[in-house]
This record gives structure tokens, sequence and C-alpha cells, in this order.
């Protein structure tokens, strides 16, 4: 697996659960990444902490680390190779993919940890801790 270039977006995030039968919600445009995935068991809603509403079910305090450039869906292992050394430092992750690329939450309190180890896996990360 070749070195990967990854950011850290500047926003904290919270990752959220709504029920099923909840209304989609509108966010921000201006919003650095949300995600929203849906399954029989409801919404799960990643945005960042100044847009969750008080009442929803929320883990707040992550960090979002995003790989840079476009990756082909023929790639295999660019998860594996950033969960692995970071579950082998201790650090657990929620990952979430786009069409375009993946991103990788982080609790904030493991932010600095996730940087070293994934710079000792010989990857680059970036931008704003």
């Amino acid at each position: 697996m070749k070195s990967l270039s990854l950011s850290v977006l500047p926003d904290r995030f919270g990752i959220c659960r709504l029920p099923r039968n909840e209304p989609i919600p509108k966010f921000p445009a201006e919003a650095s990444f949300w995600s929203i995935t849906f399954t029989a068991d409801g919404f799960s809603i990643v945005l960042p902490e100044a847009n969750i509403p008080e009442h929803w079910e929320a883990e707040t305090g992550w960090r979002c680390l995003k790989i840079l450039g476009r990756l082909n869906f023929e790639l295999t292992g660019i998860l594996a190779s950033i969960a692995v050394p970071l579950a082998n430092a201790g650090v657990s992750i929620f990952a979430v993919s786009s069409y375009d690329t993946d991103y990788i939450l982080i609790r904030e309190n493991y932010l600095e940890k996730a940087r070293q180890t994934l710079e000792a896996s010989g990857h680059v990360v970036g931008g704003c801790i």
C-alpha cells in the first residue's frame, strides 16, 4: 500500500441516531462535511456539532480525517492501511465513504495519537489538529 495523504477537517463532529420515521433533515451547505446513512434501524447522521439539534441522540467530540485525492473503486486495502495501525494503537474509528474518497472519524482526545500512528505507518497527516 502506498502512502496516503490525509487532512484533518476543521470542525468537531457528532455522530447522531434518528428513528427511521423522522423526516430527512436539511443541513447547511457551508458545512465541511456531513453524511446521512439510512438502514432498517434508522438514520445515522454525521455533522458538525454546531448543527446538532438538542433533542437528537448524539455522540459528540469527534474529528474527521479526509483521505486526499479521488480513490479509484478498484483500489483495495485503503481503509485497512488506516484502520489496522489505529486498532493496534487502541484508537477506534468511525469510517464513512463517499463516491470520491473515505473519511475517518476519531475521538478528539485520540487525534494526536492517531496522527503519530498514521505517520509512523508511512502516511502524511496535515490540516488543523
